[in-house]
């Protein structure tokens, strides 16, 4: 478990991105066990009660569910689920044009040279 941690963004919501991302790319399947709020804050070196708001958070959003007891797991809602990379790609996009933007590229222009570096970067299409 790598989390890479940016001095911007509340660490908790920069947990549960980490999760969103782990479940966006198929590292964390639907039912998963994950690790329990005193463990994660142990791997990945952050304050116990972090940990508790950032498994708060998921579960508010429906990300996981916890019952009495049990250890926490991914939800098995496939809708919830579907909006994660959803979700993930529109905050990357709109961060994006927000940095490129005030140069003011021509659309064709910007298009082509994102096309070229996602080719570059051996993303498949």
């Amino acid at each position: 478990m790598n989390v890479n941690f940016n001095n911007r963004d509340p660490v908790y919501l920069q947990v549960v991105r980490y999760f969103k991302e782990q479940i966006a790319v198929g590292d964390l399947a639907p039912g998963e066990e994950i690790p329990s709020r005193r463990e994660l804050a142990n791997r990945i070196k952050i304050n116990p009660n972090t940990a508790q708001r950032a498994y708060k958070e998921m579960e508010e959003q429906g990300l996981i569910r916890t019952e009495k007891n049990h250890p926490s797991k991914i939800t098995n809602n496939e809708q919830t689920l579907g909006k994660v990379r959803d979700e993930l790609l529109h905050e990357a996009v709109h961060s994006f044009v927000e940095l490129v933007q005030p140069i003011n590229v021509p659309l064709e222009e910007l298009l082509k040279l994102v096309e070229k570096t996602y080719k570059s970067k051996g993303v498949k299409e």
